[in-house]
């Protein structure tokens, strides 16, 4: 089953594609809950190319890596990528509000596809906060 979650990003699509793909940026945006936190990130943006951020709860009880390999990248476009098995798909589609991005996974089996969802979704407003309080370029 793939699920799609999307936000508007009211930043010009540079500001939003560095954003993504920068792990100085992804450190501070790839966040579902206060509680939880990325303590690291890498990024090697080409095909082939592997990406992971550690997530980690801010108590220390748990945590995981969310890694991956890149599979097509169309830059300030679409980024395509295999992770523990499953697909997703970054769609970045610029429009006069400003960039909206579009995910689209497959959804794994621990978790019901509401709590994916609202998971995923929550990360994705993250991003368009971190994007839109860090100037160059915001769309007001």
């Amino acid at each position: 089953m793939l699920i799609t979650v999307e936000t508007l990003v009211r930043a010009p699509i540079a500001a939003v594609w560095k954003a993504w793909t920068t792990p100085e940026d992804i450190v501070q945006w790839n966040t579902a809950s206060p509680d939880w936190h990325t303590t690291r990130a890498s990024v090697d943006l080409r095909v082939g190319g592997r990406f992971c951020s550690r997530m980690e709860a801010k108590d220390g009880s748990m945590g995981f890596d969310f890694e991956g390999e890149y599979t097509e990248i169309v830059e300030q476009q679409l980024l395509v990528a295999t992770f523990g098995g499953r697909s997703l798909r970054v769609a970045f589609i610029p429009g006069e509000a400003g960039v909206t991005v579009r995910e689209t996974f497959e959804a794994e089996t621990t978790f019901s596809e509401e709590q994916q969802r609202q998971g995923w979704q929550a990360i994705l407003e993250s991003f368009a906060r971190h994007v839109e309080a860090n100037p160059p370029g915001v769309i007001r």
